[in-house]
């Protein structure tokens, strides 16, 4: 059916499988960094510090399915913390479906292919530094973090024959 409108945007957050929870994550790392909070304003500030068991070459998660142990203070994502988690970057699926959006034209779900996050820079890889290793936050703040990513390619005219 090639009509048919793919399950992010015929199902909220709460209906989907397992599965397809899973696949909206595009892996780009980005809820692994720290944000510093101004107690003063109450705004989030980005830095390129991720969690210790972010793979900063790889960009992914070292123990995902051991990371709440390990790590106490993650944020295991579900639908109801979707929705208070205004710092999700815009690009991030979760919060683009809550927000009754599409996917990135990048998404694998979308392009076929897993690491174009990656090869467009949309993700943390080759960016972030281990929380073991970075020293104070305050030296490492960014503003990349939700950038929207690269804007779609414009396709090739074809020739018409006359």
């Amino acid at each position: 059916m090639p009509n048919q409108k793919p399950f992010w945007r015929t199902k909220t957050l709460k209906q989907l499988s397992t599965a397809e929870w899973e696949s909206l994550c595009d892996g780009c790392g980005k809820c692994c960094l720290y944000r510093l909070e101004d107690e003063d304003e109450g705004t989030l500030e980005a830095t390129n510090v991720a969690c210790r068991l972010l793979d900063c070459k790889s960009g992914a998660c070292s123990n995902y399915p051991e990371r709440k142990k390990i790590v106490p203070d993650c944020i295991k994502l579900t639908p109801a913390v979707v929705a208070k988690m205004d710092w999700l970057p815009a690009t991030c699926g979760y919060r683009r479906v809550h927000l009754g959006k599409d996917l990135p034209w990048w998404h694998y779900l979308k392009s076929g292919d897993r690491d174009l996050v990656h090869k467009l820079g949309v993700s943390v890889r080759g960016k972030a530094v281990s929380e073991l290793k970075a020293g104070p936050l305050e030296h490492h703040i960014v503003d990349w973090v939700d950038d929207p990513g690269p804007p779609k390619p414009k396709k090739k005219a074809k020739a018409k024959k006359r």
